[in-house]
C-alpha cells in the first residue's frame, strides 16, 4: 500500500506553482515599464523644436535648425521635431511637450543603435511619404559609414532637409539626391550599355556603315542598362543636369570605343578549298 504524505505533496505543488508564476510575474512587471517610460524632467523649460540630449549638434546648428523648423511649420503646417539621446530619454513626455499629432514627424537620433536615425511619423504623412521612403532615408543617412564620415550633425541635418524638401513639394517616391557610390554604379551601367550598342552596330555587310538592325535587336539589353539602370535612378532622385550629362557621355563614349574596335573578319574560303 502506497502512503502519501500530505505536507510533501503540498510542498511539491508549491514549488511547481512558484516556478510557473515567477517568470510570468517578472514579465508582466517589466512590460509596462518598457512601454510607458516617461521622464518629463529631461525636457527643457523653454519650448524648442530641437531637444539635443545626445549633444550631437553644435549650439549654432541647434539654433539654426530650431528657427528653420519653426519657419517651415508656419509656411506648410507640418511639424518637424528632432530629439537626440544616448543614455537619457524623456520617453512619452515629448508627445505632450511638442503636441505631436497626425501631421507631425519626429526624428529620433539614438547613438546606441546600429542605425542612428529613427522616425515617428503621423498618419497624415504616409500618403505623401511611404514606408519605403523612410527605410531608404534611414539606410542612407543613418548608417554607420555615413555617420563616421560625415558626423552625427550632418546625418541629422541631411535627413531633415530631405523630409522638408519632400513635404514642401507634396511628396516623394524616393529620397532626393543621389549618393556618390550610387551615381558611379549608374555611370558604369551606362558605359556597359554603350559598349553593347557599339558592338551590336558593327557592319556585317559590304558597304554598310552601321548595323541598325542588330542594334535594334539588342535594344532590350543596352536599353535596360542605359535607360533603366543608368538614367532612371538619376532622373528620379535629382534635377541636376551634371550627372545626366556624364551618364549620356559615358554611353556615347562606350559605344564609340566598342564600334571602333575591329570585329573578327569572316574568312572567305578560297577556290581551291571549294
Amino acid at each position: 500500500m502506497i502512503k502519501f504524505s500530505l505536507p510533501k505533496i503540498i510542498q511539491r505543488f508549491s514549488k511547481i506553482a512558484i516556478a510557473i508564476m515567477l517568470p510570468l510575474a517578472i514579465a508582466f512587471t517589466h512590460i509596462p515599464a518598457a512601454h510607458a517610460f516617461d521622464a518629463p524632467e529631461l525636457l527643457p523649460e523653454k519650448y524648442t523644436n530641437v531637444i539635443d540630449l545626445g549633444r550631437f549638434l553644435t549650439e549654432s546648428e541647434e539654433l539654426a535648425l530650431d528657427q528653420k523648423l519653426t519657419k517651415f511649420e508656419e509656411q506648410t503646417g507640418w511639424k518637424l521635431r528632432v530629439l537626440t539621446q544616448v543614455d537619457r530619454t524623456p520617453g512619452r513626455a515629448v508627445k505632450e511637450f511638442w503636441g505631436l499629432d497626425e501631421s507631425s514627424v519626429m526624428l529620433v537620433a539614438d547613438g546606441r543603435g546600429r542605425n542612428l536615425l529613427n522616425f515617428s511619423v503621423g498618419d497624415a504623412v504616409y500618403p505623401l511619404l511611404s514606408r519605403s521612403f523612410w527605410i531608404e532615408l534611414q539606410s542612407r543617412y543613418g548608417n554607420q559609414f555615413y555617420v563616421r564620415d560625415q558626423g552625427y550633425d550632418q546625418s541629422i541635418l541631411s535627413a531633415i532637409d530631405a523630409i522638408a524638401t519632400c513635404l514642401d513639394q507634396d511628396g516623394c517616391a524616393v529620397v532626393p539626391g543621389i549618393p556618390q557610390e550610387q551615381w558611379i554604379l549608374t555611370l558604369i551601367t551606362s558605359i556597359v550599355g554603350g559598349v553593347i550598342f557599339g558592338f551590336a552596330g558593327h557592319p556585317r555587310k559590304d558597304g554598310e556603315i552601321f548595323a541598325w538592325k542588330w542594334a535594334l535587336i539588342f535594344t532590350p539589353l543596352w536599353g535596360m542598362l542605359f535607360i533603366s539602370f543608368g538614367l532612371g535612378p538619376v532622373l528620379t532622385r535629382t534635377s541636376e543636369w551634371v550627372p545626366i550629362v556624364r551618364n549620356v557621355a559615358g554611353f556615347v563614349g562606350g559605344a564609340v570605343i566598342a564600334y571602333l574596335i575591329p570585329s573578327p573578319k569572316r574568312v572567305t574560303p578560297s577556290p581551291e578549298a571549294r
